[in-house]
């Protein structure tokens, strides 16, 4: 973990690719973009299954690891309309049940705009960003806003590790003026490389720890 001060709010970033706000009790996931799996396999593209499961599971451990009251998905929580199949809905029932007690938000994202919200009975209150919360404003999109620090997702940004043939690319937090981008959060998703320019700071997360990642 990694423990720093945003917007003037504790901000910790985990090595699940998520955050939490530990005064709040909240915890933050970007882009989990559950149903992507089931939304190739549609298409006729070969892909793994049991992503939605690995991604349910890994919010339980988040949850049972910290003193989350309320959990905020920082859009794209369903990729497309295939993830209203009854399959992925009902392991999104399931993980529901574990946590009735749980406040649980999207702010919603491009993603979301496509697939719809998530069905009423999972509880799950949908809003459109900004999301304020103290001295922070949770969005899906990573655009600076007025008297705010802003906490989005969409990009999936990923940097670098390592050197020459042995260099490889792994998710990371982005944290620029005013901007803190987190990693996707969704274990079948993409990454788009960014690199770290003066003032910034790249975390990277590799075998399940978290890395600054050097200025060039």
């Amino acid at each position: 973990m990694l423990d720093l001060t945003w917007g003037g709010e504790q901000f910790r970033l985990l090595p699940q690719k998520a955050a939490y706000l530990p005064d709040h009790h909240t915890l933050l996931i970007a882009d989990a973009h559950i149903g992507k799996a089931v939304s190739f396999r549609r298409l006729g593209v070969p892909v793994p299954r049991g992503t939605t499961t690995e991604n349910l599971a890994l919010i339980d451990q988040l949850l049972q690891q910290h003193e989350v009251q309320h959990l905020v998905f920082l859009g794209d929580l369903l990729h497309s309309a295939h993830a209203h199949g009854p399959d992925t809905l009902a392991a999104m029932g399931r993980w529901r049940e574990r946590h009735p007690r749980l406040d649980v938000t999207l702010v919603r994202g491009n993603h979301d705009d496509r697939a719809g919200d998530p069905p009423g009975w999972l509880d799950i209150r949908c809003v459109d960003e900004p999301l304020r919360l103290g001295g922070l404003a949770l969005c899906h999109h990573p655009k600076p806003r007025i008297g705010a620090h802003v906490v989005a997702g969409h990009l999936h940004p990923g940097a670098w590790l390592g050197r020459g043939i042995d260099r490889v690319r792994v998710p990371c937090f982005h944290l620029r003026e005013g901007v803190a981008v987190l990693p996707a959060f969704g274990s079948f998703t993409g990454l788009h490389p960014v690199e770290r320019q003066p003032g910034e700071r790249l975390v990277a997360v590799a075998d399940g720890q978290l890395f600054e990642v050097p200025a060039r």
